[in-house]
Formats: structure tokens, sequence, C-alpha cells
């Protein structure tokens, strides 16, 4: 019996993959680091049964005109923005991504860079580390407080409600804006329903955790920033669209806002020259907002469950639907 072929565009740990070929051909892209080249991913669908994908791999409608026999996508995220729903669905290719497993992790790096924002801690590390602490002194590297401040989260889904959990350990006001009240959610951690300016307008920090779609694309404009205290502090952590990253650079040269904390861009990867890199008020990281080892390894098995549910004929755990 010919085995169905599943494709995997980056490399992983072959004891997470192991146990499912008894039940595909698995081909596997040869580097951990580098996306798979467009020519050799076009190459390897056309006999593909699935393809298990990352976020750097665009999956759209010649993916699926060349790979005739594919029946499932699984995307390595939450988000599926790199992939076209439409040209699935007129294939007649499910599509699947893996949420939950991930809401914790993200939701630890979401607080930690908001922490990290406000208290100056890469900052304070490169100080040490440029030997420039010469002296003590009262306002040395001096940032502001979380505890007891207001939050504002955009965005309440799973990881908006676990960074809530969060602030409220820290004893903050929950502010959040949501396209419909989340009245369960708030009932669960205390959270308060406002709209969207009045967010921008009251909140100390201000979390960025919507999906990217048409209507969230560049929400944070000059306006939004005009409205945030001078004292705000901005942190993202959902997509690099959501930003108008010109908007975001200008609010913080014109100090309408205090300091930025970003795992995500409008393009990825950036470059050293990037200018958001060179502010001393903003922490940029490498997205890696579900990077534990325990996480991505729950991510792995659970799109290679949904590809051997969707082969087999017992259906995906986590599709989206299209």
């Amino acid at each position: 019996m010919i085995k169905p072929k599943l494709y995997i565009t980056r490399k992983v740990p072959e004891e997470i993959v192991e146990p499912f070929r008894e039940y595909f051909s698995i081909s596997m892209w040869q580097y951990e680091e580098e996306p798979v080249p467009r020519d050799i991913l076009l190459k390897e669908v056309v006999d593909a049964h699935s393809i298990l994908c990352m976020l750097s791999e665009r999956v759209d409608k010649e993916v699926f005109s060349v790979g005739r026999s594919l029946q499932v996508v699984a995307n390595l995220a939450v988000g599926y923005d790199n992939i076209d729903l439409e040209a699935a669905s007129e294939a007649g290719v499910i599509v699947t991504n893996t949420p939950g497993v991930l809401t914790e992790s993200t939701a630890d790096l979401g607080f930690s860079l908001l922490l990290a924002t406000a208290r100056r801690i890469v900052e304070a590390n490169q100080y040490i580390k440029e030997d420039k602490w010469k002296n003590w002194s009262p306002y040395l590297l001096a940032g502001t407080d979380v505890y007891n401040k207001t939050i504002g989260i955009v965005g309440m889904g799973r990881i908006g409600e676990a960074i809530a959990r969060r602030a409220k350990g820290f004893g903050m006001e929950i502010l959040y804006h949501n396209r419909s009240r989340k009245v369960e959610a708030e009932d669960r951690v205390g959270a308060t329903y406002v709209e969207f300016h009045t967010l921008l307008e009251k909140a100390d920090f201000v979390i960025s955790v919507v999906p990217a779609t048409p209507e969230t694309n560049g929400m944070f404009t000059n306006e939004a920033f005009r409205k945030m205290k001078d004292s705000a502090v901005f942190i993202n952590i959902s997509r690099g669209s959501v930003v108008n990253e010109k908007a975001l650079l200008e609010a913080l040269e014109s100090e309408q806002i205090a300091a930025a904390g970003l795992d995500v861009f409008a393009e990825e990867p950036i470059r050293a020259n990037h200018p958001l890199l060179n502010k001393s008020n903003v922490i940029c990281l490498p997205h890696i907002g579900s990077a534990s080892m325990e996480t991505r390894t729950k991510m792995l098995q659970l799109c290679l469950e949904n590809i051997t549910g969707v082969l087999q004929g017992t259906g995906p755990i986590t599709e989206v639907p299209h």
C-alpha cells in the first residue's frame, strides 16, 4: 500500500515526526532556520497529499493548482494570513491551525515584553555590557511601574484573556476592546469592555493581540498613537500588519508615547538598519511569541494529528473555517 505523502517545509525534530512515518511518506526541507525556496516548495507539492507549513510560506492559488493531490494544509501558527483560504476552498483543501496550545506561552512572552519595556531591562543590560555603569544614581535607567496601572488589551481571544489573568496578578485595572463583548471573560478576569478610543486614552499599557484581518490592518495609526498618554507603553504580539510602523516611529520620536515592545513587524525578518532598532526605548524580538520547547512541540504534534485526521477520514481537530 502506497503511503500518502506529507511535505514539511522546515526541518523539525525527528523524534516528533518518527511516530507518523508509519502512516505517511514524509519529505522535509533540510534546514531549520532557512525557509524553503519557492521553486522547491512547488516541486514538492506536485505529488503531496498534505503540507505542514510555517508562516514564512505563501500557500496560494499557484500552490493549490500545482498540488492537485493536496487534501490538507496544516499551518504551524494560530494565524493563517499566509494561506489563501479562498483558493484552498476552491481546491477542496482543508486548512488547519494551532490554537489553544500556544496561548499561555504567548501570553508569557507578551507580559514579559511589557515588563521588560516598562523597566528598561534590555537597555540596562546593555548599559553594563558597554561598561557605562560608573556610579549609582537615584534615577539611573528609571522606568515605570506596572503594578496598579491600567492595561488596555486590544483583542480578547484566548491570548488576550491569558494576558488579563497575568495583569490581574499585578493589581492592574483591565480594559479591553474586541469586535464583540466577551461577558464571560469579563467575569472571569474582571475586565471592562470599552470603545477603542477610550482604551487608548486611559491605558498605561496598550497591548495588541488582534488577528490579521482587513478590519485590523493598520489600525494603530497616527491618530491612535495621538490618543495615548505620553507615558504609555505600546506592546504588539499580534501581527505587524496591524501597526502603521511609520506612525509608531513618529509617535516615539515626538514623545507622544514613552516606549514600545514589539515581537512582530510589517515585514519579517527585519534587518539591523530598521529604524525602530535604533530607538533606545524600543525592544524588538524576532517573532518568538510561542517559542518555548514545550509549546513548539505541542504545535507540531497538533499539526501532525490534524493531517492524520484528514487523511485517515476521522477529520481535523482544529480546522480553519473557510
